[in-house]
């Protein structure tokens, strides 16, 4: 953030003296650069961010079976309806390439993009990162159009305290500013326990349509997309989230680039947080730190040697508080970058470089639905690698093996299989992959006894065909 923080006590007094009237008058005023000033007017900040703010519409056609045991012997009718869902979006290209949240447009069929200035534009979806719900669109204005744009102010120097706005479209109110500051930083609230965003905290109002909305510093500079809230009544209850806006660069800067994924680096170890317990026994002052609980062999962390009983203190220069921390500096790493790592081990602290890297794919992805009369019937399974275990945000420690990625609308979904279970058995062959898989559901059984994996735990059962 580029604006004086500093208010000293000349300034204080100076602008208290000053007549109210008359710097109300003043239509050339700038941005407020002090407390004070921010009692007079955001109307700067706001005339310089709302124009690249943007409302967002998505429509998507989806189709229901009546019963999904039908489903399993070819039959039932399907019933079709559209699912609509409003949002909002953020201008970050003159050409017209747009950010907002994954779950806006996710399985839109009909992306539809509605200026400040009211003008429609049909979107196309360059890029979508659901772990950590950023979305690149990107509208085709008429040509030598350059579209209003808001600065990506990537330069994390935001402290808690500060004044920010949220922009968006409220329930389809129409664009809408509110104010309020940041209430903390590096939040790692994600609702699906994931790590890959910390997000800034915030208490400005965001209610439903505001998601994938503008937060904004006092410079009018775009430090976050409003992503979540927390509430208990479904509107703003003061404790929002935003996605940062590093994340939102490396998301752009992929998508400008052709790219249709963003490659996210990995550590190749697993984490603990430092806990008070851990850190008596560890003789640390303070329970602070990721705690270094298994090394993937070969992996990044490997290579720069890191080890088993580690303590990571800090990372970049910044300090680690928690172990999800470590993974995002990790993550949102651009792939060659240099990562310093101070890590405890015993009573020494050691200054480690760690190369980032992305994750390898190995064993093949070998993505496969399954169909026809069998328990698994409308699953998508894969073959677990470090590449889709960082993709899917499991972890890649769980074991290798075939793994549920969607159980579907099928039959596999009644029958109570969930996203994360890994098939270890049918009809008593051990499934290594999914060609093995696909295989033993092609036989022609009386009865099918599938052994899954969940949560650690091995759980059989029997289906009658």
């Amino acid at each position: 953030m580029r604006a004086d923080r500093v208010l000293t006590a000349a300034l204080a007094l100076a602008l208290a003296s000053a007549p109210a009237q008359a710097q109300l008058a003043n239509q050339g005023r700038t941005a407020p650069t002090s407390a004070l000033a921010m009692k007079q007017s955001f109307a700067p900040v706001v005339q310089r961010a709302a124009p690249a703010v943007v409302n967002i519409s998505s429509k998507r056609l989806v189709r229901a079976q009546t019963d999904p045991f039908w489903e399993m012997f070819g039959m039932g009718a399907p019933r079709a309806r559209i699912q609509g869902s409003l949002g909002s979006g953020v201008i970050v290209g003159a050409d017209g390439v747009i950010v907002t949240n994954n779950h806006v447009v996710e399985g839109g069929q009909e992306i539809t993009v509605a200026l400040a200035d009211r003008r429609e534009f049909t979107a196309r979806v360059l890029l979508a990162d659901p772990r950590t719900d950023i979305a690149v669109l990107k509208i085709d204005p008429p040509p030598g159009e350059r579209l209003p744009v808001l600065r990506i102010d990537d330069s994390m120097d935001a402290q808690v305290g500060d004044l920010v706005l949220a922009i968006g479209d409220p329930f389809g109110v129409g664009q809408t500013v509110t104010n309020g500051i940041i209430s903390a930083l590096n939040r790692t609230a994600d609702p699906n326990g994931d790590a890959a965003t910390n997000y800034i905290q915030t208490d400005a109002a965001i209610n439903p349509g505001n998601s994938g909305g503008a937060l904004v510093d006092m410079d009018g500079d775009l430090i976050g997309v409003n992503s979540f809230i927390l509430s208990r009544s479904g509107t703003s209850s003061g404790v929002g989230f935003a996605v940062p806006a590093a994340v939102v660069r490396r998301a752009v800067e992929t998508a400008q680039g052709g790219g249709r994924a963003v490659v996210r680096p990995w550590l190749g170890a697993r984490l603990q947080t430092v806990t008070g317990e851990i850190a008596r026994s560890l003789g640390l002052a303070r329970p602070t730190g990721a705690l270094v609980a298994d090394v993937w062999q070969g992996g990044p962390a490997d290579r720069a040697g890191v080890r088993q009983g580690d303590v990571v203190l800090s990372a970049n220069g910044q300090p680690v508080v928690e172990a999800a921390g470590l993974t995002y500096v990790v993550g949102n790493s651009r792939p060659g970058d240099a990562v310093r790592l101070v890590v405890r081990r015993g009573e020494r602290d050691l200054n480690l470089t760690l190369r980032a890297e992305p994750p390898p794919a190995s064993p093949p992805r070998d993505q496969v639905t399954v169909s026809g009369a069998n328990p698994l019937n409308g699953a998508t399974l894969v073959n677990l690698s470090p590449a889709v275990a960082e993709e899917l945000g499991v972890d890649v420690f769980a074991g290798s093996g075939v793994l549920v990625v969607n159980p579907g609308t099928g039959f596999a979904r009644g029958a109570g299989f969930r996203a994360g279970d890994f098939v270890r058995a049918v009809n008593g062959r051990e499934i290594r992959t999914t060609r093995e898989l696909q295989q033993a559901l092609s036989a022609r059984v009386p009865a099918w006894q599938i052994t899954i994996e969940r949560g650690g735990q091995r759980v059989t059962a029997t289906y009658r065909a």
